[in-house]
This record gives structure tokens, sequence and C-alpha cells, in this order.
């Protein structure tokens, strides 16, 4: 099986979504939609950026490798009665059954940053964008002080090291690799820009429910979990974790959770 694949079905994302629906919309809003235009959301998810991106008219396809983050995508599009927003499985290393230049606009927030072959990756969305078109991405940064970062970094710390033929997912939040892996699919180098922007998650309840979602829900860190618990240190884990969720909680109700992250976005024109 697929490793990769594994990871993102082990879980269920859409309880980590749900509290990211509005940052999503926010994101896409700054995306020039226009009616008609024809986007790849790519480690879509259930939607978070592909429901918003038709609803503003656009012709999309989500791809995502989890086939029950599909189904929940499906699931949302026909509840919305968007006929425009189709979600399907695929591979971000092998868009196989995407023709070349077929899309207007390649978008993929905190999605394939996460496949493993970067330069295939990168290869891929270069190849199925027309022309003139463009591709965002929206990564993590390794290091950043922030939410996620913190959450993959400590994580990491409680598993085992990974085989030396692993690439890191949070390369893609350094910008020098961005530029390698674009300009090594024929991107000129003055055609790829950068900006740090934020990302706000938003939950009707605590941050250490908020946490337990994560630890319940999110593939790494139920990896992290289950590895901590076989070396007699998962309470370690679970109060290293819950004091970072409760410090970085912005929201004046305790019983409510608004904790923004860092990310870098990457904007590149084909």
């Amino acid at each position: 099986m697929n490793a990769n694949k594994l990871l993102w079905e082990k879980g269920d994302f859409t309880r980590i979504a749900e509290s990211m629906r509005e940052s999503g919309a926010t994101l896409v809003a700054k995306l020039d939609i226009t009616k008609n235009l024809n986007v790849l959301d790519l480690g879509c998810g259930d939607g978070t950026t592909a429901i918003p991106e038709a609803k503003l008219g656009a012709n999309v396809l989500g791809v995502d490798i989890a086939s029950n983050l599909v189904a929940a995508g499906n699931i949302r599009a026909n509840a919305e009665g968007l006929t425009n927003c189709t979600f399907q499985e695929g591979d971000a290393t092998d868009l196989n059954g995407q023709k070349d230049e077929s899309f207007d606009l390649v978008v993929s927030i905190f999605g394939a940053m996460f496949a493993p072959k970067p330069f295939d990756v990168a290869k891929e969305m270069v190849r199925v964008t027309k022309p003139g078109g463009r591709i965002v991405m929206g990564n993590w940064i390794p290091g950043d002080p922030t939410l996620v970062a913190q959450i993959l970094k400590i994580s990491s710390s409680y598993t085992p090291p990974p085989p030396e033929s692993f690439i890191s997912p949070m390369l893609w939040g350094i910008e020098e690799n961005v530029t390698e892996r674009f300009v090594d699919a024929g991107v000129p180098k003055e055609n790829i820009a950068f900006a740090r922007d934020t990302f706000t998650f938003k939950a009707p309840y605590s941050p250490t429910e908020f946490l337990n979602n994560f630890k319940n829900y999110y593939g790494p860190t139920m990896n992290a979990f289950e590895a901590a618990e076989k070396n007699g240190k998962a309470l370690d884990l679970q109060n290293e974790l819950e004091t970072l969720f409760i410090s970085q909680n912005k929201s004046l109700d305790k019983n409510t959770t608004d904790i923004t992250a860092t990310f870098l976005r990457v904007d590149v024109s084909i």
C-alpha cells in the first residue's frame, strides 16, 4: 500500500477541516476566481478551498489521495448543489488522469506538500497548468513558532526516525527549495513569488478538545501518540501539545478555540 495514502486515510481529517472553513474561504477570495475558470485543487481534503472556489463560479476538480476525504468532498458538494465541483482520488506525484495544460489555476493548500517525490509534484503541477495560468500553494514553514509547524515538530520528536530516503514535507516551506523544484520543472525563477500569510483555526470548543481531534483524527499526530504509547511517553506528548494549544489560543473564551498559524504562500506564473 501507498504509505502516504495510508497516513491520510488513517484518521478523519474532516474533523480538523471543520475548523478551517472560514480561513479557506478567505484565502480563496484572494485568488481572483472568475466564472468558468478551470481549477485543480490538489490535496483538497474534503473541499476547504475547493468548495469556495466552486461557489465563485469556477469549474473545480478536487484531487486527494485519501478515498474517505474524496467521498466526504463529494457529499459536501452535492449538499451545496454544486454541479461545478467534483472530487476524485489521485496522487500529486503522478496526475496520470489529467491532460497537459488542462487548468487555468492549480491550488494546493497544505496538500501536495505532504506527497513524496517533491520534484515530481512540481513537474505534475506545471504540466497540467495552461500557459498563462497560475499555481498557488500554501505550505507550513519549518521551525515556525505557530501551531501546525510546532505540532509536526513535537510529534516527530516522539516517532522513530524516518527512512533515509524520506524527504520532509516541511521543505516546501523554504523558499530556496520551492524555487529549485519549480525551476527544475521548467519555470523561470522570476515567475516564482513568495509571501507570508496566516490561516486561522476556529472551533466552538476548548483547545484541549481541539487537540483531541488531532490526537484521534490527524494521521501524523495519531502516529506520534502510538509511538509514544509504546515508549511510555504518551502523557509527556499529551502535556507538551496541550501546553502548545492553550498558549496559542487567542480566544477570550477558554471554551472556544481561535488559533492563527503562519504559512508560506507560493505563487507561480506559467
